[in-house]
């Protein structure tokens, strides 16, 4: 297999223009092929990171975690022990590598929310899962961004059990599309006792995933006619 260094450029989820408001540029990052790459999305909860306090010594966790770019970031910024968790061999293999070369101890490990249930209780969580609506089922080349058919096959279970990942005094912060509900995620987190705020936002023109599914987006209510610009969010919760 053949990896690639690459600046973040816009992937599949968007297109090549202008981001409002602008969003720092994500880490360079080898990926496999294959691997979800770091786009607008994994800058945006980057950015969010970059703002957190982080306890010295934390034990985090990077949830669905691709190229194992925020678990580089949470380990940068001084997290004890750094779990980087995702189905994928190669997102596990990719993040393995950018760690190694960069000298930083993260623990990738394959699996899904169970294997992190398993891991935790965490001081710091942070998750970028698959957000997107999807007319299709998933399969394994899409399931970086497809999550059914209201985006929220990983955003409902992640946000039911976010208080059970969290140590008493520990943070989520999770990044998804205004299009899977927002509103829906505060309101199961705030049903696990955890209090919820916007820490970022961002708006960025369609990709040609995105782009393919208009159609379905709007039959379904999840955009406006004509619409074609997307807004991601990073929320934050503390147990």
């Amino acid at each position: 297999m053949t990896t690639s260094a690459e600046p973040v450029r816009p992937g599949p989820l968007a297109a090549r223009s202008v981001v409002h408001p602008p969003v720092p540029p994500a880490p360079r990052m080898l990926r496999l092929p294959g691997v979800y790459r770091p786009q607008e999305d994994t800058a945006l909860l980057a950015s969010a990171i970059a703002e957190l306090t982080i306890p010295a010594g934390a034990h985090a966790l990077d949830l669905c975690t691709g190229t194992g770019a925020q678990a580089i970031t949470l380990a940068r910024r001084g997290a004890g022990t750094v779990l980087a968790v995702d189905l994928s061999r190669r997102a596990l293999a990719s993040a393995r590598l950018n760690a190694l070369i960069r000298q930083l101890a993260v623990r990738p490990c394959r699996g899904g929310l169970a294997r992190a249930l398993r891991e935790g209780p965490f001081d710091v969580v942070v998750a970028n899962p698959p957000y997107v609506p999807s007319p299709a089922p998933t399969v394994r080349s899409t399931r970086g961004w497809d999550a059914g058919p209201d985006g929220r096959a990983l955003l409902d279970p992640l946000c039911a059990a976010a208080g059970t990942l969290l140590r008493p005094g520990g943070t989520m912060l999770l990044v998804q599309s205004a299009m899977a509900d927002v509103d829906k995620s505060r309101e199961q987190l705030a049903a696990q006792g955890l209090r919820t705020s916007v820490v970022q936002r961002a708006r960025i023109p369609f990709g040609p995933v995105l782009s393919g599914r208009t159609e379905f987006l709007e039959a379904a209510g999840l955009i406006e006619p004509g619409q074609r610009m997307e807004e991601l969010v990073v929320l934050r919760a503390d147990r």
